[in-house]
């Protein structure tokens, strides 16, 4: 068996001016995290963790999807068996994952945060288990550690606007160098026709001390939450939807709808949509006035498997692309709010490939010159940010709009073992754009695109969010 390294260093760069390109403007840059799901609490308390599989497995969908696909039982993936057989099965899928973005991002974390080149499968499990839990104990590899270890600059999690932000004032208050901000994700506020609605603004009520009887209220209210996570740092929001709803209505028929639901009765699909719509560019109008970057993850299609949804619940890897009807409606929405004026700045991210030129066309009929980059397609997301993902959304942001202007990458992560993501992002952009410097469609001028590859990377992102 070859023992030659596997992660080398041109891994993914393929000539000469891609390796230059990568290890002159883009390696050394820091890291913007700007959307994860990462834990404040796990920061705040810089956890230490006992084994890998805390810290790798635990939460990663697509590690999860994988397991289920070769048909490792679900005791070994988010069941009651142990740690180690968890990750002794997670070993035994890896050599399966060939051509799936897992198996570059297995082997680039476990050579970058400690140090191991060996391939991980069934025979060398029990030597990476061992050894990796072994180096997890060392202060450098605690939960900060392995944020500081990736030159991580800033990393913005994403909470609901019932959380206290305590963690988050725990952070400012104390010296970690790392700024640790939060984003505003009000989805459950939103979606009016979810089962446990009710519910919901009854823990939202509680929080912003209002009583949530009208629609009025729920606008106080989540403009209440607004204030306080403005106060505590926070510059920007987030959304998972389906698609934009943007439905004309009344603000009577809002008031009535609201009323209807708070009253324990179901609402219509239409009436749905026309008070999603109406929340929407309330929420949009709001984040203008406090000039936060709004961002929007549309397209993916949730909670496919019923079965496993009732016996795991949500968000636990049953989720695919869906193929909605994205233009007219995002056009709408975002149309109202620049009429208004109160287009703030706007990140979109896509989840079907098939609608990128969509997306990637509709950003630049909102870029009005006040702002560079002022409305941006986000990076390839979820099942789109692997090299073939990346390189879609790159060229279809190229041939579009400005590839130049674009804010870069993400993690998108519930795992701090996740940053080398951000290093297999600028790989790929490099060797894109080597292989074209190679090609002669663009100039042999390391400097000038050089220059272009390190504000993708991070000085666009630096600019576009003020943090």
């Amino acid at each position: 068996m070859s023992k030659e390294k596997f992660i080398k260093d041109n891994f993914l760069l393929e000539n000469k001016y891609a390796e230059e390109l990568y290890t002159k403007y883009a390696s050394k840059q820091p890291i913007i995290d700007y959307h994860c799901h990462l834990s404040p609490k796990e920061i705040a308390e810089d956890r230490v963790y006992e084994n890998i599989t805390q810290v790798w497995i635990a939460g990663d969908h697509y590690k999860w999807r994988a397991m289920r696909t070769l048909g490792i039982e679900e005791k070994f993936i988010t069941g009651d068996a142990s740690d180690k057989e968890k990750f002794m099965a997670w070993a035994k899928t890896v050599p399966h994952t060939l051509r799936n973005p897992l198996y570059h991002w297995t082997h680039l974390e476990l050579k970058r945060y400690f140090g191991i080149d060996e391939l991980l499968n069934e025979d060398s499990a029990e030597r990476i288990y061992e050894e990796v839990n072994k180096q997890l104990q060392q202060p450098e590899n605690s939960c900060r550690g392995l944020l500081k270890q990736m030159n991580v600059e800033t990393v913005c999690t994403t909470e609901d606007p019932v959380d206290t932000l305590k963690y988050h004032q725990q952070l400012a208050e104390s010296d970690f160098e790392i700024k640790v901000s939060t984003a505003f994700r009000p989805d459950k506020s939103i979606m009016i026709d979810a089962e446990n609605y009710n519910d919901y603004l009854d823990k939202l009520s509680e929080v912003a001390g209002i009583s949530i009887d009208s629609y009025e209220d729920l606008r106080n209210a989540l403009r209440k939450r607004i204030e306080h996570f403005d106060e505590n740092g926070c510059k920007l929001c987030d959304h998972g939807l389906n698609f934009i709803s943007s439905e004309n209505f009344t603000e009577n028929e809002v008031n009535q709808i609201f009323s209807k639901k708070r009253e324990g009765e179901d609402v219509s699909d239409l009436e749905a949509e026309k008070f999603k719509s109406a929340i929407l560019l309330f929420l949009g109008e709001t984040y203008h006035e406090f000039g936060w970057v709004q961002q929007f993850h549309l397209g993916a299609l949730r909670n496919n498997n019923k079965r496993m949804l009732r016996q795991l619940g949500p968000d636990t890897g049953w989720d695919s692309i869906g193929d909605y009807k994205q233009a007219e409606n995002l056009s709408a929405f975002l149309d109202a709010l620049d009429g208004k004026d109160k287009l703030t700045k706007t990140i979109l991210y896509n989840l079907n490939p098939s609608d990128n030129e969509v997306f990637a066309t509709m950003i630049g009929n909102f870029n009005d010159g006040s702002i560079k980059g002022k409305v941006q397609l986000g990076s390839g997301w979820w099942f789109l940010d692997q090299k073939d993902g990346i390189i879609k959304q790159l060229n279809a942001l190229s041939n579009m709009g400005l590839v130049s202007c674009f804010i870069g990458m993400l993690t998108d992560s519930r795992s701090f073992l996740s940053y080398p993501r951000h290093e297999y992002f600028r790989r790929v952009v490099c060797n894109l754009f080597g292989q074209e410097m190679a090609s002669g469609e663009l100039p042999d001028d390391i400097e000038l695109v050089g220059k272009t590859v390190a504000d993708i990377s991070y000085h666009n992102a630096k600019e576009y969010f003020e943090f």
